[in-house]
């Protein structure tokens, strides 16, 4: 018997040019392959996606690789997305190459002012990946995104492999990329301190669908899903003086291959516990995401409600 995985399911977002979308939840809940889906780096089973109102879904290859220099990715993993055997400058200049740009000089010409715009130095084009630091590694990885003028990249979770020292580094250095060449984030990441910083809009995924998205502030100042609000609640107070009361999940994540009917999250959440409506409304009818408050979408049947 052959199963079926839904890793993200009916999820439909816009995101205007220029903006930041943070992609949080927990680990496994399909937000890094909702990112490469955007890409057509994971091939969609069905729904539309659309680039710059060009749709994409089922674009030839050949047509395909023309839009792949305006839409680019910053991994997760800085080590692993590094060829060991090339240099910086040819890991930098490999997408110049593919785009046309032939003569060898001008790629390496390139590659040094993108290291200088990253923070490194042009003699580290001479280098190769295992001679960095973590952080100078996704600082390559970003001057490689940067190489061919994207107008999208996707960021799949870039600091969560970094030192906390150098995290703050990258984030501030993607705030001024953003800015200086006017590009569009999808941002990854399971941290909500860390998306919040850096995001204009946040959409917060379960098991593969959008339970919540709203800007960044109103989200933290008024979470409307029950989950939202765990996370929430988990992020720690830099006050030794101050307690955040904690709520505590109980129940493991739902296997993707067999999810709940209903609401995927009543089997963890407190509020349909003390509804009692883990066999009822939540159990039968799965909540659509609807805008409960102006520009505030929850997919909850008692979105806003105390526990």
């Amino acid at each position: 018997m052959i199963g079926h995985i839904k890793a993200v399911d009916d999820v439909s977002l816009d995101v205007p040019r220029g903006e930041t979308l943070g992609l949080v939840g927990e680990s496994g809940c399909g937000k890094s392959t909702l990112g490469r889906t955007v890409l057509r780096l994971v091939e969609p089973s069905s729904g539309q996606i659309e680039f710059e109102g060009v749709a994409i879904t089922r674009l030839p290859q050949r047509r395909m690789k023309a839009l792949r220099k305006d839409m680019q990715m910053i991994f997760q993993d800085p080590i692993g997305s590094l060829d060991p055997r090339m240099t910086v400058a040819d890991i930098i200049g490999e997408g110049l190459l593919v785009h046309g740009m032939r003569r060898r000089s001008e790629r390496e010409d390139l590659a040094r002012e993108m290291l200088e715009r990253v923070g490194l130095r042009r003699e580290h084009a001479d280098r190769f990946p295992h001679e960095f630091s973590g952080g100078q590694r996704q600082r390559i990885g970003i001057a490689r995104a940067l190489a061919l003028s994207p107008k999208l990249i996707v960021a799949d979770e870039p600091v969560s492999a970094l030192d906390v020292s150098i995290q703050s580094q990258v984030l501030n250095l993607l705030v001024e990329l953003k800015r200086e060449f006017s590009l569009t984030y999808i941002f990854v990441a399971h941290n909500l301190a860390v998306v919040a910083y850096i995001s204009d809009r946040i959409a917060v995924m379960y098991l593969g669908k959008v339970v919540e998205l709203a800007p960044s502030a109103e989200l933290y100042e008024h979470p409307l899903h029950p989950y939202t609000t765990t996370l929430l609640s988990a992020i720690p107070v830099a006050d030794p003086d101050h307690r955040r009361d904690r709520i505590k999940l109980t129940g493991d994540v739902p296997s993707p291959f067999n999810p709940p009917t209903g609401c995927h999250f009543r089997t963890r959440c407190p509020l349909a516990r003390k509804k009692g409506t883990q066999d009822g409304i939540c159990a039968e009818v799965e909540p659509p995401l609807t805008e409960s408050r102006p520009g505030h979408s929850t997919a909850c049947h008692f979105a806003g409600e105390p526990f």
